[in-house]
């Protein structure tokens, strides 16, 4: 796999990774934020939110659908995309894991 050798961090870490890596970029954040204020769209709905061209949209969907954090379903000639809520609350889980960790810390080292 290269220089990240993810097998040789743990099922969270690389978890995480993946979460963080999907959600880095403000288009996806703002495809996320409208998904959340509608219960579920047409990609053209979503490429009329966002100042991006159509296919630079699919690839942000492409990507957040690669690591579940959106479904989507194919009706007509259109994909409707949604939340995928149980792996929203799995990586709800995963990521309170690691903010306890922060507020088992006694100090502020720096």
């Amino acid at each position: 796999m290269g220089a990240t050798k993810t097998e040789h961090f743990t099922i969270d870490q690389n978890e995480l990774a993946l979460l963080m890596k999907a959600l880095a970029h403000p288009a996806r954040l703002a495809i996320i934020e409208f998904l959340l204020k509608t219960d579920s769209c047409i990609c053209g709905d979503i490429v009329n939110e966002l100042p991006l061209a159509q296919p630079t949209v699919s690839q942000h969907l492409k990507e957040l659908k690669n690591v579940g954090l959106i479904k989507g379903n194919i009706e007509g000639n259109s994909i409707c995309y949604c939340i995928d809520v149980e792996t929203w609350k799995h990586y709800e889980t995963v990521t309170n894991k690691l903010f306890a960790q922060l507020k088992k810390k006694k100090t502020n080292c720096c």
